[in-house]
């Protein structure tokens, strides 16, 4: 059978306060023509379905209306949902008797039997190809809070994270009691939303996750069984541990200006018997681009001219325009940068959602180092002139260190209120 390996829509959010929701809908449009022209037999979403908690209306109209088209588009497609550590699992849940009549899986927390134990039942699923036939079994883990994971027994070193590895072997143990021994031909997929060991985080989109000490999970909690684990989480696709069938997908949008010149996708994975036949990445087309001007930090005469430069169609709408991030390199503080920007720019059709300044470096001498004594004797005007001088290798300039002495004064005399008091 043939699958489809999604994850991180993160439908909802926002790119420095602009909304998105044309470029998700353009994604979840362009998704279901993908399904249906790779005739995909199971569709797996490993979580951050949305950006928050509490999604906005749009946003979930979006998702529902989605998986309403694509199973209008193939009746016989499986839909297999878990949430991610974005995601509300009780929201994420709520429709699931009425999604349940769509042949839509949704699992957004470890169910629980009457008398406490994990229904492995519920986490354990059928993937059928378009015959209906059980083609594979799936493993819908869903983000795993402490309170989710099995309780080992004995004295265990980091007793979440081996919970976490315990509930993936007992809902292995469990699918392989289902698939019948004539039936060995039938694949064990996992899904899972985690921080695997040596996987690569995308910089500024991605929230860590530390419970207990832990960020990161090992590889070897899947077992030799598991044909593909289908991950989510980290927003670049990539393998973990060098294993071509432990993949996380990555996310379908740029999440931050970090990724401008990544290629987002979706896995396309064949199933041959019980194993992986073919993997095959998919790339989503971008419906918004990002600009970065210049590609690296320059001085502000540069970057103006590289600006004014930019030469882009006039007539774009302006959900579809880019959105730009501006890199300029200081010496000192400048009162007119972002008046400077908007003026190079007026007219243009982009959206300016950043401006990034940095400063040169500069390395500390050995006569510029102070003893903790010395630090001590050290009063916040001497302070702020050191900070200052670091930070612009300039002296501040009078009016400002004039500024800076009526601020302490004030505050000495209890003017500024007690929630500045030091």
């Amino acid at each position: 059978m043939r699958f489809i390996h999604t994850s991180d829509w993160h439908l909802g959010q926002t790119l420095h306060n602009f909304d998105r929701s044309y470029e998700h809908q353009a994604f979840l449009d362009w998704l279901i023509i993908c399904l249906v022209n790779e005739q995909a037999e199971a569709l797996l979403i490993s979580g951050d379905i949305f950006d928050t908690a509490n999604p906005s209306a749009l946003a979930q109209k979006q998702f529902y209306r989605f998986l309403q088209q694509a199973k209008q588009q193939l009746p016989h497609l499986n839909i297999v949902i878990i949430a991610g550590n974005h995601d509300s699992p009780g929201r994420l849940e709520a429709p699931a008797p009425l999604l349940e009549d769509m042949d839509v899986a949704v699992i957004g927390f470890v169910p629980r039997l009457p008398d406490g134990s994990i229904d492995l039942g519920r986490l354990v699923l059928p993937l059928k190809n378009a015959a209906g036939e059980i083609k594979a079994w799936c493993l819908a883990i869903p983000f795993l809070r402490p309170s989710d994971v099995p309780k080992c027994e004995g004295e265990v070193k980091d007793p979440y994270m081996q919970g976490i590895t315990l509930l993936y072997q007992q809902c292995l143990q469990y699918a392989l009691t289902l698939r019948q021994p004539n039936q060995a031909n039938q694949a064990i997929i996992a899904l899972g939303h985690c921080h695997m060991v040596g996987g690569e985080i995308s910089e500024e989109s991605e929230r860590r996750i530390v419970i207990g000490g832990t960020e990161a999970l090992s590889a070897s909690m899947f077992d030799a069984n598991v044909a593909y684990a289908a991950l989510g989480h980290l927003h670049l696709a990539q393998k973990v541990g060098k294993q071509e069938h432990l993949r996380y997908c990555g996310s379908p949008l740029p999440m931050s200006f970090a990724e401008v010149d990544y290629q987002h996708q979706v896995l396309r994975v064949d199933l041959d018997q019980d194993k992986v036949s073919d993997i095959t990445p998919i790339l989503v087309p971008r419906a918004v681009d990002l600009l970065r001007v210049p590609k690296h930090a320059a001085p502000l005469a540069q970057v103006l001219v590289a600006l004014t430069a930019l030469d882009l169609p006039s007539d774009t709408p302006l959900e579809r325009q880019p959105y730009l991030e501006v890199r300029v390199r200081l010496d000192a503080p400048e009162p007119g940068l972002r008046a400077a920007i908007e003026n190079a720019i007026e007219g243009k059709a982009l959206r300016l959602a950043k401006i990034e300044t940095s400063f040169a470096a500069r390395k500390i001498s050995e006569s510029e180092t102070v003893t903790l004594t010395e630090l001590e004797n050290l009063q916040p005007e001497d302070i702020f002139q050191r900070l200052y001088q670091n930070k612009y290798q300039n002296e501040a300039p009078p009016e400002l260190r004039s500024a800076f002495t009526e601020l302490m004064l004030a505050n000495d005399r209890g003017d500024l209120g007690d929630e500045v008091q030091p």
